[in-house]
């Protein structure tokens, strides 16, 4: 039988694919996210920047809600305590045609009241809050 050729001596190419480079790779990779991936999650320290944008345009004089570095809110330069802040908001925008609001916080202010103090304007009803900051040192 000189004519056929045994299968076990034939060299070519490899059909199979080796997949031991890919899942070592793929490991590697694996360990590397779970390490890093809770460091990018908490424990980095920011400061907030000071922000820029457009002047407001000219006309009605926008309302500004002020709140202190005491926790005590002014609207329009008259005291409000906070318990009341809602309704007083309600009272005051209710024959206004603009429903937008300003609000300057002190840097200092704790971020949960300045939150707190944003709910309740929300609540009563304005839709349109701005945010009043520095223009960036140069």
């Amino acid at each position: 039988m000189a004519g056929f050729k045994n299968s076990s001596d034939d060299h070519g190419p490899v059909a199979d694919i080796n997949i031991t480079p890919l899942v070592d790779v793929m490991l590697v990779l694996l360990v590397i996210f779970m390490v890093t991936a809770p460091m990018l999650e908490s424990g980095i320290p920011i400061q907030l920047p000071k922000a820029s944008g457009k002047a407001l345009p000219k006309g009605e004089a926008p309302v500004t809600l002020n709140l202190s570095k005491e926790a005590k809110i002014f609207l329009d330069k008259q005291e409000i305590p906070f318990k009341s802040l809602n309704t007083q908001l309600q009272q005051f925008y209710k024959n206004r045609e603009k429903q937008e609001i300003y609000i300057r916080a002190d840097s200092n202010l704790n971020y949960g009241f300045v939150a707190e103090v944003m709910a309740t304007v929300k609540n009563a009803g304005i839709n349109k809050i701005g945010l009043v900051t520095l223009p960036p040192d140069k």
